[in-house]
């Protein structure tokens, strides 16, 4: 590995610790006078002036596929085109890119990392802040989640997305965070905190026959709890605020879903079987359920929590609320041309739309295809199934 990549962690690092470190009076109710904004040289996110906040997410885009054949860089080139055309109609305030960005195993290891330059190229661009995850494809013997993030941050200055702290996430699972979105820029509490979690999954690096494990590290689930408690002495009550999550690879819990999907009740394409290339789903039965830990104390400690959002399964696009902790789980679309696909899925986004700061109020989400057709309108709201 090249040694700036080690000079480069130790400075995100460094930049992790130096948060919380600027004070703020008075403190709100319940609260302490401790700033806790990861970003403290970055512009805030906030609402808009009319208290809107606008999600747009792309998942699966799958860049450099084949690029030694000529549909590898024409399907680079189409998915390029539908960031264009969305960015510009959707005007969303902020974008993730919720995983699979790049088809690591096809691409060649010694420019892997220039693929994630194409990626954000549109985001860029446009100035818009975002963030991203990274998927099972992200992971394999020619890139690593630690090396896309660390590009991204060096070609992106707009973008949010950072290192987890030493010793969390797991092996080949750095991008464990969370960023705070403001209702407006004065203020020192967060209205919604959007959460951000490393599935991981993919091959070893060093050895293409290992497989990385492919769920949210046990480790998480500890640092989900000292980060809530930070966040509830430093602004108050969690009560306060509303929360959204992102992670690739769909929790373990979701598979119990699958026997009370209806599509009269959970609209959006269902083309897909729950879980497949999933270790937790359909592999090892004794992997099943090691994202428990994780999936616990999220629910435990993120409160108004409003969705927990996946990629993965390039043929869903349903929102179901899962059983057992009866939050609202839902799919992203399949957004890039690269990835397994159906010629009767198209590409497209998943939109999120909160009309207040209010964290009790429910927040809309749709499916938009390049194109502009919409369907599975929903609200994320105690009235979903």
């Amino acid at each position: 590995m090249p040694s700036f990549i080690f000079s480069v962690t130790s400075l995100c690092y460094a930049s992790i610790a130096m948060v919380a470190a600027t004070p703020f009076w008075p403190p709100p109710p319940g609260g302490n006078r401790v700033d806790l904004n990861p970003y403290p040289h970055k512009p805030r996110v906030t609402f808009r002036r009319d208290g809107t906040f606008k999600l747009t997410i792309f998942s699966d885009l799958h860049f450099g596929e084949n690029p030694w054949d000529w549909w590898g860089p024409e399907h680079d080139a189409s998915s390029t085109q539908l960031m264009k055309t969305i960015l510009a109609d959707e005007k969303p305030d902020y974008v993730v890119l919720n995983g699979d960005m790049i088809t690591g195993e096809n691409t060649f290891k010694e420019n892997s990392t220039l693929l994630v330059d194409e990626v954000v190229g549109p985001l860029v661009k446009a100035r818009l802040p975002f963030s991203s995850t990274h998927g099972n494809h992200d992971n394999q013997h020619n890139i690593t989640h630690l090396e896309e993030i660390l590009r991204e941050q060096l070609v992106a200055p707009n973008s949010y997305t950072r290192l987890a702290p030493p010793g969390i996430g797991g092996v080949e699972g750095p991008g464990t965070y969370w960023v705070p979105v403001y209702n407006k820029i004065t203020d020192r509490a967060p209205a919604l905190v959007l959460w951000f979690f490393d599935s991981r999954g993919g091959w070893s690096q060093q050895n293409s026959s290992i497989p990385v494990p492919d769920w949210v590290d046990s480790t998480v689930a500890g640092w989900i709890e000292e980060e809530t408690a930070a966040m509830n002495a430093a602004w108050g009550p969690a009560e306060n605020r509303g929360a959204v999550a992102f992670v690739h690879i769909p929790p373990h819990a979701i598979q119990a879903v699958s026997e009370t999907l209806n599509n009269a009740t959970h609209p959006g394409l269902d083309d897909d079987e729950l879980g497949a290339g999933s270790t937790q789903a359909s592999g090892d039965a004794s992997e099943a359920g090691k994202d428990q830990p994780f999936w616990d104390a999220l629910n435990a400690n993120a409160k108004n929590l409003h969705a927990v959002i996946s990629g993965h399964d390039h043929g869903n696009e349903w929102c179901a609320r899962e059983p057992t902790k009866k939050v609202i789980f839902c799919f992203d679309k399949h957004s890039g041309y690269g990835g397994y696909d159906s010629p009767t899925w198209g590409h497209g986004v998943r939109n999120i739309v909160f009309s207040t700061p209010n964290p009790k109020v429910g927040a809309e989400t749709w499916i938009r295809l390049e194109a502009g057709e919409t369907r599975a309108h929903i609200v994320l709201d105690s009235r979903y199934n």
